[in-house]
């Protein structure tokens, strides 16, 4: 009897161990599995709050975490057109923790215009192309400005006297408003600002009389559209003309897209991708984004990837005919 009564607990703390093992290998391989979730991700957007960008990060955010199932938080970072934050998600680790969300200027256009660029665009990974628009030439309707042909009239009036602001040195807006001062053979006076924000508040003030930017501030702020930088007329701007109606081939979207580190594996990006999907399904997105004029098309990470390398050699091949290049 004793020696059973003295057997029977060493059988059990040996098999009470075993379970204790195996449970503590469970947990931890549980944690690992869950970790990346419960990590919190931040959304880099490489301008000031207030402009476009930001706009729609504001929008997608809360519905974007949700779809990761990870607290997603944006941080601003300004500055150098774009290329600060872009290039510290550049240089981030590709564990899926950085995110970039941009306009297209630091992507498809500063790496070929820069004269000491800090990365290239097929450095970054493209998740998914979140919204799109035509640029839009827009004044305050107390300049008296209404067509084309008035800024044509006085930009040869006062050779390279007429102000137009821009989001920044290298940005669509500088990019567009070059081709149409090449296309008329006229000389204005560029005055960059950090981001769209900033340059409407200029307008505003009185301090330039042009931006070409987003088309949701015509609306946002009382403007009156010049012209639109597409193929066809906006639906928002029926009466407003084409570029390709006055006769320039001129034809510039305005993309926004979520992009993350280099070599970011493929499993993480098809998560990504897929919360991006969902995110721009929500009626609560889209209902937000409509009212802010910022229509959406999504792409996923192949098709995106492919429309921006695209769009990059098409910006590379205007800067270099145009001479635009930022001298060294």
């Amino acid at each position: 009897f004793r020696r059973k009564a003295r057997k029977a607990p060493a059988l059990g703390r040996k098999n009470v161990m075993k379970f204790l093992s195996r449970a503590m290998l469970a947990l931890g391989a549980l944690w690992v599995a869950q970790a990346p979730a419960q990590a919190q991700v931040q959304m880099i957007i490489p301008w000031p709050a207030g402009g476009g960008t930001d706009i729609i990060g504001r929008l997608i955010q809360p519905v974007f975490t949700e779809a990761m199932g990870t607290q997603v938080v944006i941080r601003n970072v300004g500055g150098a057109t774009g290329t600060i934050g872009t290039a510290e998600v550049v240089r981030a680790k590709p564990d899926g923790q950085t995110l970039l969300l941009t306009s297209m200027a630091p992507i498809a256009i500063q790496p070929s215009f820069m004269a000491r660029a800090p990365y290239r665009a097929d450095q970054l990974t493209a998740v998914c192309l979140v919204a799109e628009a035509p640029a839009t030439l827009m004044t305050p309707t107390t300049t008296g400005i209404r067509t084309v042909a008035d800024i044509v009239a006085r930009a040869k009036a006062n050779p390279g006297q007429l102000p137009y602001a821009s989001g920044g040195v290298g940005g669509l807006g500088h990019l567009a408003m070059t081709g149409l001062s090449r296309a008329y053979g006229i000389q204005m006076n560029h005055i960059p600002f950090r981001g769209s924000g900033d340059s409407v508040q200029a307008m505003l003030s009185g301090t330039v009389p042009m931006l070409t930017a987003e088309a949701n501030l015509v609306k946002q702020y009382g403007l009156h559209a010049v012209a639109v930088f597409a193929e066809q007329r906006s639906p928002d701007f029926p009466d407003t003309p084409t570029m390709r109606e006055q006769g320039l081939d001129l034809v510039y979207p305005l993309w926004t897209g979520i992009f993350t580190a280099p070599g970011t594996p493929e499993a993480l990006l098809a998560r990504m991708d897929e919360a991006c999907a969902k995110t721009l399904r929500t009626p609560s997105v889209i209902e937000g984004m409509t009212r802010a004029g910022h229509p959406i098309r999504y792409l996923n990470h192949q098709a995106f990837t492919a429309y921006v390398k695209a769009e990059a050699e098409k910006y590379a091949g205007l800067i270099r005919d145009s001479g635009l290049r930022q001298a060294d």
